[in-house]
């Protein structure tokens, strides 16, 4: 049996439409549609129930679902086991990272990976949460994690300096900071140790989801926020705030799929980038603040 038809089929099982399996194949929905018609001939039964929110696996799905992902699994380890015995220092490469971790921590370097590897042909993705590496949606992560997952392998280059930051033009109009931007997954009532230990009384003038917002909340003048070291000192108009703060059990780590550990190229690029990390410790770490006076 094809192992292709059963991509069609785990598609559709996870997207629940023909127009998002299409989307995450790549294909036209009507070529998802023609596959699974396909499928459910060649196994004899019925795999999917048309409802009005999309599409829902029968009974005998619901059996086939299993087999499918071993099959998956097997596949994507067939793949991997290929990529991995590649020892030449060409062809493509992915890399994953947070936009912020490219933006300052990475792309400034790329010119340097270039010169020295220019028959590989590395493509950055930006993404805030963990690419799928064990189904090469990428072959090699830059994380700020506080433990990546066991299938990994990498190391912890440097631990993430964290601090207090505001802008120059909050602190002249507040010396004493009232106001605090908060993440969102802190809790309607809940506030951070920091917040309890320096601004028991602040208010809070925002929450928000991605680092981002955050620091053009903060250079906005909306008050004080906890941020990595390498974006607030990397702003000339912030100053950090000399107060204490727990530091942070995170760390930045480069990462790729056990199975690719003999891939020069991924071996090559996971040097480079650990390399690039090294070579930034003190802005990483906060080493270099320029702090706030009062």
């Amino acid at each position: 049996m094809n192992w292709d038809d059963f991509r069609y089929f785990l598609a559709l099982s996870r997207a629940k439409t023909l127009s998002g399996a299409g989307q995450a194949l790549g294909v036209k929905h009507t070529t998802i549609a023609r596959r699974i018609a396909a499928l459910e001939q060649t196994l004899d039964s019925r795999l999917f129930h048309r409802v009005k929110t999309g599409y829902e696996m029968t009974q005998a799905g619901e059996n086939l679902y299993p087999h499918a992902l071993v099959m998956e699994e097997q596949a994507q380890a067939v793949d991997r086991k290929i990529f991995g015995l590649d020892a030449q220092l060409t062809g493509p490469l992915s890399l994953t990272a947070a936009h912020d971790v490219l933006d300052h921590l990475v792309v400034p370097y790329l010119v340097r990976f270039r010169q020295a590897y220019p028959a590989i042909d590395l493509t950055l993705s930006s993404s805030s949460g963990l690419l799928d590496l064990a189904a090469r949606q990428a072959d090699i992560a830059l994380r700020l994690t506080p433990n990546p997952p066991d299938y990994l392998i990498g190391k912890k280059v440097l631990p993430l300096g964290v601090g207090l930051y505001a802008s120059r033009g909050y602190l002249c109009k507040h010396p004493v900071p009232d106001h605090v931007v908060l993440w969102e997954n802190s809790g309607p009532n809940a506030q951070p140790d920091w917040v309890k230990q320096h601004f028991p009384q602040a208010a809070v003038t925002m929450k928000i989801s991605d680092i981002s917002t955050l620091l053009a909340c903060v250079r906005h003048h909306m008050g004080v926020a906890r941020m990595p070291c390498y974006i607030g000192d990397s702003c000339d108009d912030l100053r950090r705030l000399d107060l204490d703060l727990a530091p942070s059990t995170w760390g930045v780590w480069v990462l790729s799929h056990v199975d690719l550990r003999s891939t020069a190229r991924v071996r090559a690029c996971r040097d480079f980038l650990s390399d690039i990390i090294t070579q930034q410790e003190p802005l990483i770490c906060g080493l270099t603040s320029s702090y706030h006076p009062g």
